[in-house]
């Protein structure tokens, strides 16, 4: 995610949270939709939440997530074939609410909802995300919008002449987390097991995992090659290349903070120590420095988020 959006779509997570997505209409209107294509009826979608990847072509449309309702029609009408294709699948590559809060109105259109076992699990009831903010209770989702064909493992859709594969990665920055690969086209859609540019935020309390994170690299560098298109859950286009340098980072921030605990630093003196100072300038257009050493340090010593 680029850096000047940060700041809008934190005021969004607490009206999603605390008052069910009453942000004002002012809010929502400054939300911009940018579609590049991906070649071979592929469009990445780009607003207010997770990167959205849309697929049209004969057989209708599908999309991997679908951000927020206020933005949903906009999303559609981005692309001129989107708009008018009836809509058949939704893909949600995490249950969280930037990914699939439209997805009750995507089930009203006609779209099936796909999603990881786990995420819909967690989308039937009220959560926290004390990672963010231990205030906040993000309310279940309606039934409407709950998946109706869940992954273990994974699927396979032929849909538009491909064959979009749907493969889950373990305890990464979820315990419910999915990436989308469309082979001819050669797209990866990774939702947020990779933020292109920027440290990811790593849902700990929801199964969420450094190690998880590094391996869902390797899972995602074992789909490309030279060539390959990787959509991420936040930020830019990217490439084989910048998955590289991502996983690097993950690798040097994750020795970093364990140094620290393993010298049995609190998490106060973890962040009085900066340890990924070095990195921040380069990867801060993701979650800030000091909330990524937060999560990690969490998942290192298994201590819960600290109370505000």
């Amino acid at each position: 995610m680029r850096a000047p959006r940060l700041a809008v779509l934190a005021t969004l997570v607490v009206a999603a949270a605390l008052a069910p997505l009453v942000a004002s209409a002012q809010e929502w209107e400054k939300v911009e939709i940018v579609a590049s294509p991906l070649g071979d009826g592929l469009y990445m979608l780009d607003g207010i939440g997770g990167n959205v990847v849309a697929s049209v072509g004969e057989d209708g449309a599908l999309l991997v997530d679908d951000q927020f309702p206020q933005v949903f029609d906009r999303l559609r009408a981005s692309v001129p074939k989107l708009k008018d294709a009836p809509l058949r699948f939704v893909v949600n590559t995490n249950w969280h609410f930037d990914h699939a809060s439209a997805n009750e109105v995507a089930a009203r259109s006609g779209a099936v909802i796909i999603a990881h076992d786990n995420s819909r699990t967690h989308m039937m009831a009220d959560e926290r995300i004390p990672e963010y903010d231990p205030r906040i209770v993000v309310p279940a989702y309606p039934k409407a919008a709950l998946p109706v064909v869940t992954v273990a493992d994974g699927l396979t859709l032929h849909f538009n002449g491909e064959d979009i594969q749907v493969r889950h990665v373990a305890n990464a920055h979820s315990d419910g987390d999915v990436l989308v690969r469309f082979p001819n086209a050669n797209v990866v859609h990774t939702g947020d097991v990779f933020f292109s540019g920027g440290f990811p935020f790593i849902h700990v309390s929801g199964g969420g995992t450094i190690d998880g994170m590094i391996a869902g690299a390797d899972a995602i560098l074992a789909l490309c090659d030279a060539e390959t298109k990787v959509v991420p859950g936040h930020g830019a286009l990217s490439n084989r290349d910048g998955v590289k340098a991502y996983r690097a980072m993950l690798v040097v921030a994750k020795d970093r903070v364990l140094r620290l605990v393993n010298e049995g630093k609190t998490l106060e003196q973890v962040l009085a120590a900066k340890p990924l100072a070095e990195l921040g300038p380069a990867w801060e257009a993701g979650v800030p420095a000091e909330m990524f050493a937060t999560v990690v340090y969490m998942d290192l010593t298994k201590k819960p988020a600290p109370v505000s």
